[in-house]
């Protein structure tokens, strides 16, 4: 054995097993309830409704008040105490988020901090260049002192009273890991000299690995300082990691936690940074590269609510009106109703960030078809967003799920963004596509199919619902043996695996656990099928192990993607699989997601699919994605559309006046001697519809803005079938009060 291999040999026997749960650290034992579960009380008291929040940057403005529950205040700028004070003022609960991996932290870099420079602390490529997200503003090598310098970060908002901090964006780049920071910590944590992680699978797998541990550590270090110095104050702060999924991580070639910090004392839950920009990333199905922007988004969301669903941790989940990319308007409201339908669609979780930079959107100005100028939000999409926006004031958990054959998962690690960058020995996985093979076809075919953490698999209900399981070595690696006998005592009780790899690619026999101390597998899916008594023979698919089967296909995953028609021998299998093996029930294929959510219809109808009918949903029922609100007797979706819409036939109390939807959000309601009353609060400047459900036609209408003067421009239409009034006024962040006198 060479130095090098001596080297690596003696970071997994001593560094990594901590990090990785090799040695059961992190999941091999039950967390108990004060582990799992966040705290929902201060020393003072419980914590206030947050089901709704955004984040801002900018200082509150009518025009922009979107009045959610919190505020979260981004940014830890001098005049950070004065932004907080003035959201406070406004009646929202107020956190604090920051970026832990970049920022506003040019005081550090340029030697304001400490009187040093920490330019060596920026994370860079192989050529020098240094990764940056703005002007003086790398992204960091997260190293002993940088973490120094963000608890004072972390204490001022604190003493400014924040309920919560929110430390976003944990990313360390793939193609970075060459600074002189980096290299000083990977000889502190291997204990021998760093290796140029293009120089071999082994070199990038190690350096993946120590990204990986630099930002747990950041955040594990952050967090514990944050709950002690909070408890020294008399309250307990919750800290939360707003990220994105690590299905687009691995995408966009980024190295991040993810799933470990689901574990990690302290953490109290994520924000599931999902929305147009991250869900555009094209992918391969039926040989063709494009952009699915629902189905990208379904399959986010999904991996998001999946790492912590055996945890019990908080979870917000996110979309945004626009993207960071300047696009047109309609491009904007297209991709929104996607990714909102997506979000909606996991009625498992009910809390929302409804949106980033309010400002931007609010008074931002983009592209419009036919126009040279770019313009601001159009009257209309404000309201439909609006409209959208409050009706997550009011979305229920349901027991419902998404309609279709259930019980159907694919399996993930977290070791899937280890292997995107570089590429070694001319193996390539364009567009992650031995992902996408696996679950693609199930989407495109109304399967509402599932993501599986491995590192949940020791969790005791992570497989319960699962009926049959896909998975691959070629896109990921297990980072513990313990993860095959979980597995293995899944299938001995009856479920199905179906395993796709040709066991090929280099990272297959980079120096791990299944290749070293005293083991001496090829390939660690070999060591998955001893745990089942299987040695895989040629030209032989199926074998039986307790009352389970597995399926061994000699198939890349991305085969079944990349090439035309190439999912037919996939999806049978599969088929065979949840009919015959696991009786599950019949295999159903259509060309929708459909669910009822409390009295929300929601319903995506697939293009590429098996067929091009359109869905036809019965009324009556209000269109939430139009900003008239109008009540239809029928809603057809077609191939690439989406619906969102309120079922008035799931009304639980007919005759009681309600709001059932508006673009802003109403406080104060009452009904008293026949008169139905509220106050109507959205931002400034922007039009309100909402449709109400009323006793009977309102023999007069009183409409008065905050100064208690009469508002004369209003539009009103009665529908008697429904008994429902539309009502539409210009918006105030102040209030607008509305007064419905129902008969005499």
């Amino acid at each position: 054995m060479n130095e090098k291999r001596k080297n690596i040999s003696r970071a997994l026997r001593y560094s990594l097993p901590f990090l990785f749960a090799a040695s059961t650290a992190l999941y091999s034992k039950p967390f108990g309830p004060e582990q799992l579960l966040p705290s929902d009380t201060t020393a003072k008291g419980s914590y206030p409704r947050e089901k709704t929040c955004f984040q801002i940057s900018a200082p509150w403005k009518a025009e922009y008040d979107v009045r959610s529950d919190v505020a979260i205040v981004y940014g830890m700028s001098d005049d950070f105490n004065e932004r907080a004070a003035k959201w406070k003022e406004k009646g929202y609960t107020i956190h604090f988020m920051t970026g832990i991996a970049w920022g506003e932290y040019q005081d550090y870099f340029l030697g304001k901090y400490d009187g040093k420079t920490h330019w060596e602390e920026g994370q860079t490529e192989r050529n020098g260049n240094m990764i940056m997200h703005g002007v003086n503003v790398p992204y960091v090598v997260p190293t002993e002192n940088y973490i120094s310098y963000f608890k004072t970060l972390v204490k001022k908002a604190i003493d400014a009273g924040v309920t919560a901090i929110h430390l976003e964006e944990p990313e360390f780049w793939a193609r970075s890991g060459y600074s002189p920071a980096f290299k000083d910590e990977w000889q502190k944590y291997y204990g021998f000299p760093w290796m140029a992680q293009h120089e071999s699978p082994e070199a990038t797998y190690l350096s993946s690995k120590l990204k990986y541990h630099m930002y747990f550590n950041a955040l594990k270090e952050v967090f514990q300082y944050a709950k002690e110095y909070s408890e020294s104050k008399g309250k307990r702060i919750r800290c939360y990691v707003p990220t994105h999924s690590l299905i687009n991580y691995s995408q966009w070639q980024i190295v991040s936690p993810e799933a470990s910090l689901a574990a990690l004392p302290g953490m109290d839950g994520y924000i599931a940074q999902v929305w147009t920009g991250t869900s555009r990333e094209p992918n391969f199905f039926n040989g063709l590269k494009k952009e699915r922007v629902f189905e990208n988004a379904f399959l986010e969301y999904g991996s998001m609510v999946s790492m912590t669903a055996p945890t019990g941790r908080k979870m917000f989940l996110l979309t945004d009106p626009i993207e960071d990319w300047p696009r047109s308007w309609d491009d904007y409201k297209k991709n929104y109703q996607a990714t909102f339908t997506a979000e909606i669609m996991y009625p498992m979780v009910a809390d929302f960030e409804v949106m980033p930079w309010p400002n931007r959107i609010y008074l931002g100005k983009f592209k419009v078809a036919g126009m040279d100028e770019p313009q601001p939000i159009a009257k209309s999409y404000a309201t439909q967003m609006q409209v959208m926006v409050n009706s997550l004031n009011d979305m229920p958990l349901s027991e419902n799920r998404v309609n279709g054959s259930k019980g159907i998962g694919v399996l993930l690690c977290n070791s899937m963004m280890f292997q995107r960058f570089p590429t070694h020995n001319s193996y390539e996985d364009p567009q992650l596509s031995n992902f996408y093979g696996m679950i693609l076809p199930l989407v495109k075919k109304g399967v509402p199919v599932e993501t599986v953490h491995m590192e949940n698999l020791q969790f005791e209900n992570t497989l319960k619902n699962i009926k049959v399981l896909v998975m691959s070595y070629s896109n990921m690696k297990p980072l513990s043996p313990d993860y095959h006998k979980s597995l293995a005592e899944w299938v001995k009780k009856g479920g199905v695996l179906i395993y796709l790899g040709r066991d090929n690619d280099p990272f297959q026999s980079v120096k791990e656990w299944w290749n070293s101390n005293g083991n001496s597998y090829k390939s660690p899916s070999v060591h998955l099928f001893e745990q089942m008594n299987i040695t895989p023979a040629e030209g032989k698919t199926d074998y039986t192990f307790g009352k389970g089967k597995v399926y061994i296909v000699r198939e890349d995953p991305k085969e079944i993607v990349m090439q035309s028609s190439g999912d037919k021998d996939f999806l049978n299998l599969v088929k065979n699989a949840y009919e015959k093996d696991a009786k599950a029930g019949k295999f159903v294929e259509k060309n929708f997601f459909y669910l009822e959510r409390g009295p929300f219809d929601i319903a995506s109808v697939l293009d590429e699919s098996v067929s091009e009918e359109p869905l036809h949903l019965k009324g009556p029922v209000i269109d939430l994605f139009d900003p008239e609100l109008p009540v239809l007797n029928e809603k057809i979706v077609k191939p690439g559309e989406q619906a969102y819409l309120y079922d008035l036939n799931r009304l639980s109390k007919k005759s009681d006046p309600k709001v059932l939807c508006t673009a802003a959000r109403v406080y104060d309601e009452k009904y008293k001697n026949k008169t139905y009353s509220f106050v109507a609060k959205s931002p400034s400047k922007t039009w309100n519809s909402m449709r109400i459900l009323l006793p009977e036609k309102p023999t007069d209408i009183k409409v008065k803005n905050s100064s208690g003067q009469a508002v004369t421009d209003i539009k009103s239409a009665w529908d008697n079938a429904t008994k429902t009034l539309l009502l539409q006024f210009e918006n105030e962040s102040d209030g607008i009060s509305v007064a419905l006198k129902c008969g005499k």
